[in-house]
């Protein structure tokens, strides 16, 4: 795990993707430095008294910088979409362990379903063409990151629950025909269980990344308890420490 600091960075771009989704570029050298795929940052919010996870959606060690794409899901997050460019942001990271992204050129699939596809785009930058990113949203309205991953050279399929856009039905008929090698996931449980389900029949490796909620950042309260295998055995580990990201063998998905 990397090591974590605490660092003003200032906020050097803002736009809002979809209805109450946004993407902030802040600038951070160090962090961008020292950043991987798949961690996470804590910012912090004027007047609350824990900060914000919000995932890493993109790291640029030449211009020094950060993206993150989040949603407003309460108060503090809608406090932090109103900032404007230019505002200074007081960050906790690069924290917890991301993901292991091994022979990249394998053939690998990027499950992400809703606000879980920003986590996904920095490591699918590393397999480029040899990626496909399956993304799945409520509707066309809260498709976000399509053209993103297309840039990093990735094919990229959508589906939708209405059937706006893309296919009518869940990502994981989108994986029928494809081949690959490894999976990458991070959503709703109900995708995960059926991502890691696929991954168990084709035998292939399968990472997927927890979206909960962590309230210090660095496994001291240990709030953010999942259930984890080792051995046979069933035990608690945090996401914020143990992982966001864990191989799928090791979590019980409850």
């Amino acid at each position: 795990m990397m090591k974590y600091d605490v660092k003003d960075c200032k906020l050097l771009q803002k736009r809002e993707l979809a209805k109450d989704i946004f993407d902030f570029v802040v600038e951070a050298p160090d962090f961008a430095a020292a950043a991987q795929a798949g961690q996470f940052a804590h910012i912090y919010v004027p007047g609350k008294t824990l900060r914000r996870p919000i995932s890493i959606c993109g790291v640029d060690r030449a211009a020094g910088t950060l993206r993150f794409v989040f949603q407003i899901r309460g108060e503090g997050t809608r406090m932090l979409a109103g900032l404007e460019e230019g505002a200074t942001l007081d960050i906790l990271a690069p924290l917890g362990r991301g993901f292991v992204l091994g022979d990249c050129s394998r053939k690998a699939v990027f499950v992400g379903g809703g606000i879980g596809v920003p986590p996904l785009l920095e490591a699918s930058k590393a397999f480029g063409k040899n990626a496909t990113a399956v993304l799945g949203f409520r509707n066309r309205d809260a498709v976000i990151l399509e053209e993103d991953f297309r840039a990093n050279g990735c094919e990229v399929r959508i589906a939708t629950d209405d059937g706006s856009m893309g296919h009518h039905g869940l990502v994981t008929d989108c994986l029928k025909d494809l081949d690959f090698d490894v999976l990458f996931a991070c959503g709703p449980t109900p995708m995960l269980k059926a991502v890691c389900a696929v991954a168990k029949e084709r035998g292939v490796e399968c990472q997927i990344s927890l979206e909960e909620r962590m309230a210090c950042g660095i496994g001291a309260c240990l709030g953010c308890a999942c259930k984890l295998l080792a051995d046979g055995r069933e035990y608690l580990g945090h996401v914020c420490k143990d992982g966001p990201v864990f191989p799928y063998q090791n979590v019980v998905l409850d």
